[in-house]
């Protein structure tokens, strides 16, 4: 699965949502994980809150995680409809280290909010809807 680390420098979650930089963006399964890329997103000057995430969730439509030091609920909504789950974590948290936690998940029996979210990238991967 892809996840989407809130960054602004590529080795910690430092970024709320509406307000991070870039996004780092690393593929996870059991096995581990591995950078895919960095996704900067463009400066646009007196950009709305709305503009502001619209331009988050385009930059990391294709992810199925958004880990972040911070999100807004109207934000969290928008995140969550995309069937996206955002995952809030310490500031600073490294993202190595939260890559490392998240295949250990995915190694033993992951918790019930992962669960919810794998059963529906499954089905979504099978076509099965419902």
């Amino acid at each position: 699965m892809k996840v989407a680390f809130a960054t602004d420098d590529g080795i910690r979650v430092n970024a709320h949502f509406g307000q991070s930089p870039m996004f780092a963006v690393y593929n996870v399964n059991k096995n581990g994980g591995e950078l895919v890329e960095l996704r900067r997103l463009p400066v646009v000057l007196n950009q709305d809150e709305a503009g502001k995430i619209d331009s988050r969730l385009e930059a990391v439509n294709d992810c199925t995680l958004i880990f972040i030091m911070q999100i807004g609920a109207s934000a969290a909504a928008r995140v969550t409809r995309r069937k996206m789950m955002p995952v809030k974590v310490p500031f600073g948290s490294p993202i190595e280290e939260q890559v490392k936690r998240l295949t250990e998940m995915l190694q033993g029996k992951p918790p019930m909010w992962l669960a919810k979210v794998l059963r529906a990238e499954e089905e979504e991967a099978d076509g099965t809807h419902g």
